[in-house]
């Protein structure tokens, strides 16, 4: 009855004619310009967001059934009462901006660990930009971590750093640490506004200066309170239920959807085939 798809447009070409039953949630950044000939060659195909921010770039008359946050289990991470450290979570990458999360330290004077993995892609911009900056006393790099350490690592914290300069369709490490007690201090970039409860379980800052500001007070938050939102607003069970009410109004569209497409016009002549790295690679007609 229903086909919930996870890998972006790929599939829309053989389930055109089938779109009445099909679902997909869109993961990824959605501003890229290659992509928007494909959405717009196949808009009957049913869409769903990950935040409403993520949806903003997108081509005008674009299917949304709806907006499905996404949840974790509530064991994962465990509310703690945490520490005296700051913590950044995540890759290092200049849309992360961790020298922001070192800068907000040192000035702030309260110490900052590191979890984050250094891609290849990231390499020269570790080495470059990150590593000169790991000397000072206050920050401590960890490295990569797993998903135990995670969780001690997030509830320990005394705040999570999340200064990303980039827009971020849903940051999973912002409610995880929500799930932990854990405030977020966040940049106002991509889906922060609609994830963080700006003065209940963190703060939205525009500047380093705000953002050291907030570190200040960061403990007149309930880390009670940070955790009870989490269970009002990102557990799995809400977001299985955002998920079945999303396949309901799939499914009200009915039979009356599932129109023949020889009776209307082709979707585009032909549409760009995109290679992993996101670029252009060819250009072919549907049917091939």
């Amino acid at each position: 009855e229903v086909i919930h798809f996870h890998v972006d447009m790929l599939q829309f070409p053989l389930f055109q004619a089938s779109f009445h039953k099909c679902l997909t949630t869109l993961h990824g950044r959605l501003d890229l310009p290659d992509y928007h000939p494909i959405y717009r060659a196949f808009p009957d195909m049913p869409l769903v967001s990950i935040s409403d921010h993520q949806r903003t770039p997108m081509p005008a008359g674009a299917n949304w059934l709806g907006t499905v946050y996404h949840g974790l289990p509530s064991t994962v991470c465990p509310f703690a009462k945490g520490g005296d450290y700051l913590a950044f979570l995540g890759r290092i990458s200049p849309e992360k901006r961790p020298d922001r999360a070192i800068q907000i330290a040192m000035a702030a004077g309260v110490p900052l660990k590191i979890a984050a993995k250094v891609d290849k892609a990231d390499q020269a911009y570790f080495d470059q930009t990150i590593r000169p900056l790991l000397d000072h006393p206050l920050v401590e790099f960890i490295g990569e971590i797993n998903e135990l350490e995670k969780s001690a690592f997030l509830g320990n914290a005394l705040a999570l750093l999340f200064p990303i300069d980039w827009p971020e369709p849903f940051g999973l490490v912002a409610i995880e640490s929500m799930s932990a007690g854990t405030p977020v201090i966040a940049w106002r970039n991509g889906s922060v506004p609609e994830l963080v409860d700006d003065g209940v379980t963190g703060h939205i800052v525009e500047s380093i200066d705000e953002a050291v500001f907030a570190v200040q007070g960061i403990r007149n938050l309930s880390r009670a309170l940070v955790r009870a939102r989490f269970e009002q607003r990102f557990t799995a069970s809400q977001m299985a239920d955002n998920y079945l009410a999303a396949y309901g109004r799939l499914l009200a569209l009915g039979d009356a959807a599932a129109y023949a497409l020889s009776d209307r016009p082709e979707p585009a002549a032909e549409w760009p085939l995109l290679n992993f790295a996101g670029r252009r690679s060819a250009r072919v007609h549907p049917a091939n």
